[in-house]
């Protein structure tokens, strides 16, 4: 099973790169962030006709989240469980997966937080620490289980252009990365440093200055899996192909394979 998050920055603008993408690389799985569309303008039968069954959650102008399918999807959940939040930033469902049992998917855009001290970031730690709690309860209930998303932290210094500039701003603060690690403790592991070690490797560059060319990046975007899905990945990467088309997102689709 191939599972892929990207955060497209405007699923309207980069519809035809989406669609592009899925042709080419077939995922089982390609979960989305920032569509920046209602749920009524959502291209559901486009999708469809592509062999992708889909669902979303989503709003006017910011947010919204979506996870399209091979398989059809159950259980599907749009709200970050005990957390009042007009923002549509969590979706999760249950696939098939292997021997009759079920992969349960979360996809998610987390906060920015805009500054440490800003009141952007105390929503930021509140959503985190309720996707934290429910991350406890999907990962007892499930053992098969990916959580996907924009994440908006650097795990390490290893994910930061560099980590002298960076050091104490938002995304690479050591607060975030201890919001991280909390919620990783509860049973997930970063899959894509399962198979690379490397610095250098990144998933968002800033449209501004050099951003891209001169690989002036952030690793924000993450496949975290459970302890069973660990032992099923084969491989992960980060496909920076769709970064170098004309009008691109400023992300790129980060990607994981499992199998028996």
């Amino acid at each position: 099973m191939k599972i892929a998050s990207w955060n497209v920055n405007s699923l309207r603008v980069r519809m035809q790169h989406v669609c592009d993408w899925l042709q080419a690389n077939q995922p089982d799985l390609l979960c989305l962030q920032e569509l920046k569309m209602p749920d009524t303008e959502f291209p559901a039968d486009q999708f469809k006709s592509l062999g992708y069954h889909s669902a979303a959650t989503g709003q006017k102008t910011y947010n919204g989240v979506a996870i399209l399918s091979k398989h059809e999807l159950a259980d599907v959940v749009t709200d970050l469980p005990n957390f009042d939040d007009p923002m549509r930033r969590y979706i999760a469902a249950s696939v098939p997966w292997l021997n009759g049992k079920h992969l349960r998917i979360v996809n998610v855009y987390v906060p920015n937080g805009q500054a440490l001290d800003s009141d952007k970031f105390v929503y930021k730690r509140q959503w985190f620490a309720a996707l934290q709690q429910a991350m406890r309860t999907t990962l007892n209930k499930h053992e098969n289980t990916v959580l996907v998303g924009d994440f908006n932290i650097t795990p390490g210094n290893i994910d930061v252009h560099d980590p002298k500039r960076w050091e104490g701003k938002i995304h690479c603060s050591d607060t975030e990365r201890l919001m991280l690690q909390k919620l990783m403790s509860e049973g997930l592991y970063d899959t894509f440093r399962q198979f690379h070690d490397e610095g250098s490797k990144f998933s968002w560059w800033d449209y501004r200055g050099a951003g891209y060319n001169a690989n002036e990046g952030l690793r924000i975007d993450l496949v975290l899996s459970s302890a069973n899905m660990l032992l099923a990945a084969q491989d992960s990467w980060i496909d920076e192909a769709p970064r170098k088309l004309e009008r691109p997102s400023d992300h790129t689709p980060v990607v994981a394979h499992y199998s028996a």
